[in-house]
Protein backbone atom coordinates (compact mmCIF):
# COMPACT_ATOMS: atom_id res chain seq x y z
CA UNK A 1 0.00 0.00 0.00
CA UNK A 2 1.18 3.57 -0.38
CA UNK A 3 3.56 4.91 2.10
CA UNK A 4 2.15 7.47 3.63
CA UNK A 5 4.34 9.48 6.09
CA UNK A 6 2.75 12.32 7.42
CA UNK A 7 -0.90 13.40 8.12
CA UNK A 8 -2.57 16.85 8.99
CA UNK A 9 -5.63 16.19 10.24
CA UNK A 10 -6.97 19.61 9.65
CA UNK A 11 -5.09 21.42 6.36
CA UNK A 12 -7.36 24.60 5.53
CA UNK A 13 -5.33 26.02 2.86
CA UNK A 14 -4.73 22.67 1.19
CA UNK A 15 -7.85 22.42 -0.10
CA UNK A 16 -8.59 25.70 -1.36
CA UNK A 17 -12.69 26.52 -0.17
CA UNK A 18 -13.03 22.84 1.71
CA UNK A 19 -12.54 21.05 5.23
CA UNK A 20 -9.56 18.88 4.41
CA UNK A 21 -6.79 17.01 5.45
CA UNK A 22 -3.16 16.50 4.02
CA UNK A 23 -1.45 13.56 3.34
CA UNK A 24 2.27 12.94 3.00
CA UNK A 25 3.50 10.35 0.51
CA UNK A 26 7.39 9.68 1.38
CA UNK A 27 9.73 10.07 -2.05
CA UNK A 28 10.24 12.64 -5.00
CA UNK A 29 12.54 12.08 -8.00
CA UNK A 30 13.12 15.95 -7.83
CA UNK A 31 15.90 17.82 -6.13
CA UNK A 32 14.62 21.26 -5.38
CA UNK A 33 17.26 23.08 -3.24
CA UNK A 34 14.56 25.13 -1.93
CA UNK A 35 12.48 22.21 -0.98
CA UNK A 36 11.18 22.31 3.08
CA UNK A 37 10.42 18.52 3.29
CA UNK A 38 13.96 17.09 3.03
CA UNK A 39 13.08 14.15 5.30
CA UNK A 40 10.76 13.15 2.41
CA UNK A 41 12.75 13.40 -0.29
CA UNK A 42 16.05 11.96 1.09
CA UNK A 43 15.27 9.81 3.97
CA UNK A 44 11.38 8.48 3.02
CA UNK A 45 12.74 5.12 4.30
CA UNK A 46 13.81 6.52 7.85
CA UNK A 47 10.41 7.63 8.25
CA UNK A 48 7.78 5.63 9.66
CA UNK A 49 4.69 4.65 7.65
CA UNK A 50 1.19 5.62 9.14
CA UNK A 51 -0.58 2.54 8.96
CA UNK A 52 -3.94 1.95 6.88
CA UNK A 53 -6.08 0.89 8.97
CA UNK A 54 -5.03 4.10 11.11
CA UNK A 55 -6.32 6.36 8.24
CA UNK A 56 -9.03 4.64 7.40
CA UNK A 57 -10.23 4.64 11.26
CA UNK A 58 -9.56 8.65 11.40
CA UNK A 59 -11.88 9.30 8.26
CA UNK A 60 -14.70 7.33 9.31
CA UNK A 61 -14.55 9.20 12.32
CA UNK A 62 -14.76 12.38 10.71
CA UNK A 63 -17.57 11.07 8.30
CA UNK A 64 -19.80 13.66 7.29
CA UNK A 65 -17.39 16.28 8.67
CA UNK A 66 -14.32 15.75 5.78
CA UNK A 67 -14.98 17.47 2.87
CA UNK A 68 -11.96 16.25 0.83
CA UNK A 69 -8.37 14.94 1.26
CA UNK A 70 -5.04 16.23 -0.13
CA UNK A 71 -2.27 14.01 -1.03
CA UNK A 72 1.29 15.52 -1.40
CA UNK A 73 4.66 14.78 -0.51
CA UNK A 74 7.42 14.26 -2.26
CA UNK A 75 5.76 13.25 -5.66
CA UNK A 76 2.59 11.12 -4.77
CA UNK A 77 2.70 9.70 -8.09
CA UNK A 78 5.74 7.72 -7.73
CA UNK A 79 3.98 5.29 -5.64
CA UNK A 80 2.46 2.52 -7.69
CA UNK A 81 -0.35 2.29 -5.64
CA UNK A 82 -1.53 5.54 -5.81
CA UNK A 83 -4.83 5.04 -7.47
CA UNK A 84 -5.89 2.39 -5.13
CA UNK A 85 -5.54 5.10 -1.86
CA UNK A 86 -7.56 7.15 -4.21
CA UNK A 87 -10.10 4.89 -5.04
CA UNK A 88 -10.08 3.87 -1.06
CA UNK A 89 -11.29 7.84 -0.33
CA UNK A 90 -13.24 8.09 -3.13
CA UNK A 91 -15.28 5.04 -1.74
CA UNK A 92 -15.71 7.46 1.61
CA UNK A 93 -17.40 9.90 -0.64
CA UNK A 94 -14.69 12.03 0.05
CA UNK A 95 -13.14 14.86 -2.73
CA UNK A 96 -9.31 14.10 -3.61
CA UNK A 97 -6.92 16.37 -4.49
CA UNK A 98 -3.15 15.60 -5.96
CA UNK A 99 -0.13 17.88 -5.46
CA UNK A 100 2.39 16.83 -8.77
CA UNK A 101 5.74 18.21 -9.60
CA UNK A 102 4.41 16.64 -13.34
CA UNK A 103 6.92 14.47 -14.31
CA UNK A 104 4.36 11.56 -14.22
CA UNK A 105 1.62 12.20 -16.77
CA UNK A 106 0.89 8.68 -17.52
CA UNK A 107 0.03 8.22 -13.72
CA UNK A 108 -2.10 11.58 -14.20
CA UNK A 109 -3.75 10.58 -17.13
CA UNK A 110 -4.83 7.17 -15.24
CA UNK A 111 -6.07 9.28 -12.58
CA UNK A 112 -7.92 11.78 -14.10
CA UNK A 113 -9.62 9.19 -16.73
CA UNK A 114 -10.77 7.12 -14.15
CA UNK A 115 -12.18 10.04 -12.30
CA UNK A 116 -10.13 9.51 -8.84
CA UNK A 117 -9.75 13.07 -8.09
CA UNK A 118 -11.45 16.00 -8.41
CA UNK A 119 -8.61 18.46 -8.12
CA UNK A 120 -5.34 18.92 -9.32
CA UNK A 121 -2.46 21.29 -8.03
CA UNK A 122 1.09 20.99 -10.52
CA UNK A 123 3.80 22.61 -9.31
CA UNK A 124 5.80 23.90 -12.54
CA UNK A 125 9.16 25.07 -11.18
CA UNK A 126 10.86 27.73 -13.73
CA UNK A 127 10.67 27.50 -17.23
CA UNK A 128 11.75 24.05 -18.95
CA UNK A 129 15.64 25.06 -19.82
CA UNK A 130 16.09 24.97 -16.09
CA UNK A 131 15.19 22.03 -14.86
CA UNK A 132 18.03 20.34 -15.36
CA UNK A 133 19.57 22.54 -11.66
CA UNK A 134 16.50 20.42 -9.89
CA UNK A 135 16.11 16.66 -11.55
CA UNK A 136 19.07 14.71 -11.13
CA UNK A 137 18.16 12.79 -14.07
CA UNK A 138 16.24 15.56 -16.41
CA UNK A 139 16.21 13.37 -19.79
CA UNK A 140 12.90 13.76 -21.28
CA UNK A 141 11.50 15.97 -18.24
CA UNK A 142 10.54 18.52 -20.34
CA UNK A 143 8.43 16.15 -22.60
CA UNK A 144 6.97 15.19 -19.54
CA UNK A 145 6.39 18.29 -17.76
CA UNK A 146 4.75 19.89 -21.34
CA UNK A 147 2.21 16.43 -20.72
CA UNK A 148 1.38 17.00 -17.73
CA UNK A 149 0.34 20.61 -18.91
CA UNK A 150 -1.69 19.47 -21.56
CA UNK A 151 -4.00 17.07 -19.87
CA UNK A 152 -4.42 19.38 -17.43
CA UNK A 153 -5.44 22.12 -19.52
CA UNK A 154 -7.68 19.70 -21.20
CA UNK A 155 -9.62 18.13 -18.33
CA UNK A 156 -13.16 19.46 -16.35
CA UNK A 157 -11.40 18.88 -13.21
CA UNK A 158 -10.51 21.56 -10.84
CA UNK A 159 -6.76 22.51 -11.53
CA UNK A 160 -4.27 24.93 -10.75
CA UNK A 161 -0.50 25.96 -11.78
CA UNK A 162 1.89 27.41 -8.80
CA UNK A 163 4.97 28.28 -8.98
CA UNK A 164 6.99 29.22 -5.55
CA UNK A 165 9.35 32.24 -7.03
CA UNK A 166 13.19 31.10 -5.60
CA UNK A 167 15.69 34.31 -7.07
CA UNK A 168 18.02 32.93 -9.47
CA UNK A 169 15.91 29.96 -10.07
CA UNK A 170 12.71 32.03 -11.19
CA UNK A 171 13.16 35.09 -13.06
CA UNK A 172 10.51 37.29 -14.81
CA UNK A 173 11.39 35.61 -17.85
CA UNK A 174 10.74 32.81 -16.62
CA UNK A 175 7.62 33.26 -15.40
CA UNK A 176 6.50 34.94 -18.54
CA UNK A 177 7.66 31.35 -20.39
CA UNK A 178 5.55 29.51 -17.67
CA UNK A 179 2.31 31.77 -18.00
CA UNK A 180 2.99 30.61 -22.09
CA UNK A 181 3.21 27.14 -21.67
CA UNK A 182 0.19 27.00 -19.00
CA UNK A 183 -2.16 29.39 -21.04
CA UNK A 184 -5.46 29.55 -20.36
CA UNK A 185 -5.05 28.14 -17.51
CA UNK A 186 -7.84 29.35 -14.84
CA UNK A 187 -5.74 30.24 -11.81
CA UNK A 188 -1.76 30.53 -11.25
CA UNK A 189 -0.37 30.95 -8.10
CA UNK A 190 2.88 32.49 -6.97
CA UNK A 191 4.43 31.57 -3.95
CA UNK A 192 7.20 33.65 -1.96
CA UNK A 193 9.97 31.76 -1.30
CA UNK A 194 10.77 31.42 2.22
CA UNK A 195 14.24 30.96 3.32
CA UNK A 196 14.60 28.65 6.30
CA UNK A 197 15.06 24.69 6.62
CA UNK A 198 15.85 23.91 3.21
CA UNK A 199 16.78 21.00 1.91
CA UNK A 200 20.43 23.07 0.41
CA UNK A 201 20.98 25.21 3.05
CA UNK A 202 22.67 27.34 1.23
CA UNK A 203 19.46 28.63 -0.11
CA UNK A 204 18.42 30.38 3.56
CA UNK A 205 20.82 33.11 2.74
CA UNK A 206 19.12 34.00 -0.39
CA UNK A 207 17.09 37.04 -0.10
CA UNK A 208 12.85 37.22 -1.26
CA UNK A 209 12.21 38.86 -4.16
CA UNK A 210 10.16 41.87 -2.93
CA UNK A 211 6.36 42.50 -2.91
CA UNK A 212 6.69 44.38 -5.66
CA UNK A 213 8.57 42.23 -8.01
CA UNK A 214 6.08 39.24 -7.59
CA UNK A 215 3.27 42.42 -8.52
CA UNK A 216 5.25 43.05 -11.26
CA UNK A 217 5.55 38.82 -12.21
CA UNK A 218 1.82 38.87 -11.80
CA UNK A 219 0.74 41.26 -13.79
CA UNK A 220 3.17 39.65 -16.73
CA UNK A 221 1.25 36.35 -15.73
CA UNK A 222 -1.86 37.99 -15.91
CA UNK A 223 -1.80 38.26 -19.86
CA UNK A 224 -2.46 34.44 -20.05
CA UNK A 225 -3.85 32.98 -17.77
CA UNK A 226 -7.59 33.74 -16.15
CA UNK A 227 -6.53 34.57 -12.69
CA UNK A 228 -3.30 34.83 -10.49
CA UNK A 229 -2.72 35.30 -7.07
CA UNK A 230 0.37 35.98 -4.77
CA UNK A 231 0.63 33.95 -2.00
CA UNK A 232 2.95 32.61 1.09
CA UNK A 233 4.74 29.32 0.32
Amino acid sequence: MVAIKGIEKFAPRDFPGLISATLFIGGCNFRCPYCHNADLVLKPHHLPDFPLDYLLSFLDERKGWLDGVCITGGEPLLDENIATLCSLLKERDLLVKIDTNGSRPRQLQELLEENLVDAVAMDVKTSLSKYRLLVPNSNHIESAIKESIELLLGTEKKVFFRTTVVPVLVEKEDIKEISQLIQGAPLYVLQQFQPHNTLDKSYEKIQPYSQSVLEEMAKMAAEYVGEVKIEEE
